[in-house]
């Protein structure tokens, strides 16, 4: 572990029971701020790292999710495995976990069985639906979640099916604020001393995103369209994605000045004035010819022909990019928020940094996730004071496994 001493969260330490993305990226944020965050991993890993049988790049987001934290393995069906995790919780400052609701409290290991033994603990649980109401012990993936909330409503073309965002926007939303609601809570034992339970639940996360869509609600009484990649409410325009010789530009104008701009970049000052286009009001009346007046000149340009025009008479847009061209963005590397790693599994990937930057602090380098239980040992001499002998007994015993251990097993 790299020296996390001028770092903010130095000295924090977090239980980290999370799986897949929400909760992880909570914690990876936690350490790459400098707190000292213990995994803790079923004897087989948690769902995203037994990807690997799938494929190699299937797995890949575990490497990216949980750099700078340490690695251990515990079997918390067991006695000893709950005993043990009784025990790190004892000197932990957060634990941090998004099983579905209920599970910790049936294991004996929920806040408040741990509360009596650590009350400056803080618990932060992140689940679909929260820890109470009637939809709480429904499942919730990602994708079930998108549905449920109204987002995947509002996503996709008016004359096609509702579609999913392309990535795991809620998980990342959720674990972002599961993030926040933890650092809320530190701020707060600070100057009361006390320990709380917090929770973020998915669907909650996404409500305040919809802002542009809900509007409608209120000017139509009816639940608002799909839009394709026009404005959610449909209240301002340009602002959709267009086709170029090589691919695709996003362009939006949320001023005058800006059309003005496009309307020179374009070389059609005559549109600026034009009653069907002069304001915003109009041009949303008139969205489609509009559209199809920005379209028809993107379409005979280059993605890199729009992009120096649009550059120079500073009209907003962005080429659309595929992940290749993102994963290899030189502005990103230069700023440190992307970085190879040569991963032990997964060979040389690219792994992002924090996007919190507070300037004047440390920070952490790119590294390699660990491998499933590498710090088990570790943890359980250093933290607990076990013997070898007593870990020996708890990795024949099946409560702790090492990746050598599991290895050689296989």
């Amino acid at each position: 572990m790299a020296n996390t001493d001028r770092l903010p969260l130095a000295g924090i330490r977090v239980i980290d029971l999370t799986q897949v993305y929400q909760g992880p990226y909570c914690t990876l944020l936690m350490a790459k701020a400098g707190a000292d965050v213990i995994k803790v991993e079923p004897p087989k890993g948690e769902p995203i790292r037994q990807r690997q049988e799938v494929s190699r790049g299937a797995a890949v987001p575990f490497a990216m999710l949980n750099q700078n934290k340490r690695d251990m393995t515990l079997n918390l069906k067991s006695d000893e495995g709950k005993d043990i995790l009784r025990r790190l919780v004892a000197t932990a400052d957060v634990l941090v976990e998004n099983y579905a609701p209920g599970v910790m409290d049936r294991l004996g290991v929920g806040y408040e069985a741990l509360k009596a033994i650590n009350p400056r603990l803080i618990y932060a649980s992140g689940s679909g639906y929260g820890i109470t109401g009637p939809d709480k012990d429904r499942q919730a993936m990602d994708i079930t979640v998108q549905a449920a909330s109204g987002m995947m409503s509002v996503t996709g073309f008016p004359d096609g099916p509702p579609v999913k965002c392309g990535p795991a926007v809620v998980d990342f939303m959720s674990g972002t604020h599961l993030y926040a609601a933890i650092l809320t809570a530190l701020f707060h034992r600070e100057r009361s001393g006390e320990g709380q339970l917090v929770e973020v639940a998915m669907q909650e996360c996404v409500y305040p995103a919809l802002a542009s869509n809900l509007g409608m609600i209120y000017d139509t009484d009816q639940p608002p369209p799909r839009t394709g990649n026009r404005h959610g409410g449909l209240a301002s325009c340009p602002y959709n994605v267009y086709p170029a010789t090589d691919g695709y530009v996003a362009v939006i104008c949320t001023n005058e000045g800006h059309f003005v701009n496009l309307c020179t970049a374009m070389d059609m000052p005559a549109m600026a004035t034009d009653p069907r286009f002069r304001d915003r009001a109009a041009r949303v009346r008139n969205m489609e010819e509009t559209d199809a007046a920005i379209a028809a000149w993107t379409a005979r340009h280059s993605r890199a022909e729009i992009k120096e025009i649009f550059g120079r008479t500073k009209v907003p847009h962005a080429i659309v990019r595929d992940l290749i061209e993102v994963t290899n963005d030189a502005h990103m590397h230069e700023r440190g928020a992307l970085g190879w790693v040569d991963h032990p599994d997964f060979g040389p990937i690219v792994v992002p940094a924090s996007p919190l930057r507070l300037h004047g602090a440390d920070t952490l380098p790119f590294a390699a996730a660990p491998r499933l239980g590498a710090d088990t040992r570790a943890v359980l001499s250093g933290e607990l004071g076990f013997s070898d002998g007593e870990i020996d007994r708890l990795e024949a015993e099946g409560v702790v496994v090492r990746y050598e251990t599991r290895e050689a097993a296989e």
